[in-house]
């Protein structure tokens, strides 16, 4: 190898030397901008991070600590999958609360012809769903049938269970499926739909061309918190006592619209059972019977407002009243002539029946008639029986109906009727349907104002000196009437089968609420010494219902004058009372 190298090349030597640099630093420049285009973009990412991050926190922080909005105020969500519209609309109580909804399911079928081996697509179906039968699966299989329901109302985990076997001939179908978040609670109102999502009692059947065309929920009168209080009550009652059942209701008087409805026993309207079943009666609307005693709230309000009796008029209670081959006695005798006041509070079968004579059975009949106690109740439940109404309606008749006998009406039906004499002397007809609020409610005057006036006197004095006591609320003026009726069953009386009942409003000087609780065939107790009569029975239930329902309405306590007994002087007297009041009772 020579020792000289030529210029020519030592010069391309260094050009190529000139070339690589240049390209290094290009590259070099290349790489420089790149990095520095990802810096920018890594950047702006990370600024709209932390401006969406930004966002949803001060928006919790808005929802969590600033928004002040009250509850009540605002809609609750619809229990439903966003933006799956369901068939059937919702039904919620007065407040919004969810009473039935709808949820998305889907169902099993098959298409038989589609599916290979019949036996083996059963016995793989029961190894995911074993409450199917494997048998009945292959005969529904084989049966030829191009669509046949295998199981509905799948969940998502046994959809997925279903779906993993791979059989062929096997198809889900979407739908939705009726769910009742409290159960039992108010069922016998609420009522249920079928396995089709059809109603078939209770408010789904009534309205179920409305919960299906309109897509708008159904507003309840129900306060599920006052009616959560009375079914509490009445089943304590119901197992206390050892009875058959029992009803319970609250009504806002003004409006007659229902806060509560009890019937027990019921059942839950997710797995109903046979449509003959007891528990499926609704004691309240389906049931009609003799109220006993409490009647004879009715009995006075009619004769006083005849104007032929007076609040101070007395009446024989010195013997049993004889008619015929009938006798009316007393089960708490006085043997003596009564005042009006006196007849009620010491619940006399004899002057009720004397009054009732008094004012004539045309007065009695028309009474009843505007009371609404001869027409079915006009409540929007398919489930309404129709009264008991005697045909022909004579004299005996007259003097049994004043003391609860003769003439059988629903439990629904007394409360509505009850609530007129004490609300001023208007019936509403009940409604378990929502009013506005603001919207005024006309009613039908049936009586005098000066009589429902009288009639809250006289209710008063029932609870403070009467065969009531054990109703009476501290702090809580309450006014009512017990009734005890022994059963008619196949044309006679079972003596030791009673219904044992009490009505009562508060508070009595401006009444808000009626309340009736009525127990079936009450077992005597130890506590009771023996007793199964609505004073020791029914009377304590609705205390305690009254006593929890009235600070949840935002009752303030408040007092009441009371009126006692006639006194020998022949005038009824009044304790606590004004001049205003004296008056009223004069």
């Amino acid at each position: 190898m020579s020792l000289f190298t030529p210029r020519r090349t030592l010069q391309s030597f260094h050009a190529g030397e000139d070339l690589q640099a240049r390209a290094a630093v290009r590259l070099d420049g290349v790489r420089a901008r790149a990095l520095e285009t990802g810096r920018a973009r890594l950047m702006a990412t990370s600024v709209l991070f932390l401006a969406a991050f930004a966002v949803v926190g001060v928006r919790m922080v808005d929802v969590a600590v600033f928004d002040r909005t009250p509850t009540k105020a605002r809609p609750l969500p619809q229990a439903r999958t966003e933006g799956l519209e369901m068939e059937r609309a919702d039904i919620t109580d007065r407040n919004g609360q969810l009473l039935a909804t709808s949820l998305p399911t889907v169902s099993l079928y098959a298409k038989a012809h589609e599916v290979l081996d019949t036996r083996e697509a059963a016995a793989k179906l029961v190894t995911v769903l074993p409450d199917l039968d494997r048998t009945e699966v292959e005969g529904k299989l084989t049966a030829g049938r191009q669509f046949v329901y295998l199981r509905r109302n799948l969940t998502p985990r046994q959809q997925y269970d279903v779906n993993a076997l791979g059989i062929p001939g096997l198809y889900f179908e979407k739908g939705e499926r009726r769910v009742y978040p409290h159960g039992a609670l108010a069922a016998h109102i609420v009522g249920m739909a079928d396995i089709d999502n059809k109603g078939i009692a209770g408010i789904e059947k009534r309205f179920d061309a409305a919960l299906t065309a309109e897509h708008q929920p159904v507003q309840l009168s129900l306060d599920i918190r006052v009616q959560t209080v009375v079914r509490n009550e009445l089943a304590r009652a119901v197992r206390e006592f050892s009875a058959v059942g029992g009803t319970g209701m609250v009504m806002d008087v003004r409006t007659g619209e229902l806060l509560a409805m009890v019937s027990l026993p019921d059942f839950d309207p997710q797995d109903p059972p046979a449509a003959t079943d007891p528990s499926m009666f609704n004691r309240a609307t389906k049931g009609a019977y003799e109220m006993g005693s409490t009647f004879k709230l009715f009995n006075t309000a009619m004769a006083l407002d005849t104007g032929r009796i007076g609040i101070n008029s007395s009446f024989d209670a010195t013997r049993p009243l004889k008619i015929g081959s009938h006798e009316i006695h007393d089960d708490h005798a006085q043997h003596r002539w009564m005042s009006v006041p006196e007849i009620l509070i010491h619940s006399s079968n004899i002057g009720s029946a004397r009054m009732a004579m008094e004012a004539g059975t045309d007065a009695q009949k028309n009474f009843m008639s505007r009371a609404g106690l001869l027409t079915p109740a006009a409540v929007e439940l398919p489930e309404v029986a129709a009264p008991l109404v005697p045909h022909p309606w004579r004299e005996i008749n007259t003097m049994t109906i004043a003391f609860g006998h003769g003439l059988s009406v629903t439990p629904l039906q007394m409360v509505t009727g009850i609530a007129a004499l004490v609300n001023g002397g208007e019936f509403h007809p009940a409604t378990i349907l929502a009013r506005p609020e603001d919207e005024p409610v006309p009613g039908e005057r049936i009586i005098k104002k000066r009589t429902s006036d009288h009639m809250r006197i006289l209710m008063r004095s029932v609870v403070t000196d009467g065969t009531g006591k054990k109703a009476d609320v501290p702090g809580y003026e309450v006014g009512g009437k017990t009734g005890t009726a022994e059963k008619a069953v196949n044309g006679s009386y079972r003596k030791k089968a009673v219904l044992s009942s009490f009505i009562a409003a508060f508070p009595i000087d401006a009444p808000r609420y009626a309340v009736l609780m009525m127990i079936d065939e009450p077992q005597a107790t130890k506590e009771t010494h023996g007793f199964i009569t609505a004073g020791w029975t029914a009377a304590p239930a609705i205390a305690r219902v009254i006593a929890q329902v009235a600070p949840l309405m935002g009752l303030m306590p408040k007092s009441f004058p009371t009126v006692s007994p006639q006194a020998p002087g022949g005038k009824a007297m009044a304790h606590g009372f004004g001049s205003k009041e004296v008056a009223a009772v004069e």
